[in-house]
């Protein structure tokens, strides 16, 4: 099994940016895709993006151009890099790789 650490998130004005990563408790980017979801209150769960084994990376089209998914070459971190937040953004945010799952972190996107 394959625990997964989350940081980051916090309060955050519109417009600001905010950095999130997910640290894996062994090397394993590089067999499963990294996922990042969020979840605001009363809303569904939304896929936000995700970076596959190969370096491929797919956006919700809500984030394209605004969010990025690196992953560090140990291939054990996965980010979530956001730029020009705005309060729809808020939401708690969580990583994923092959079913396991980090505990979550929350983004308030406020004045």
């Amino acid at each position: 099994q394959v625990q997964l650490v989350q940081s980051g998130g916090g309060l955050v004005q519109p417009g600001g940016s905010l950095n999130l990563s997910c640290t894996a408790s062994r090397s394993i980017f590089n067999q499963w895709p990294g996922t990042w979801y969020r979840q605001a209150p009363g809303k569904q769960r939304e896929l936000v993006g995700t970076i596959t084994r190969s370096g491929q990376i797919l956006y919700v089209d809500s984030v394209k151009g605004r969010f990025t998914i690196p992953k560090d070459r140990a291939k054990t971190t996965v980010y979530l890099l956001m730029n020009s937040l705005n309060a729809e953004d808020s939401a708690g945010y969580l990583c994923d790789s092959d079913q396991y799952w980090g505990r979550g972190t929350q983004v308030t996107v406020s004045s």
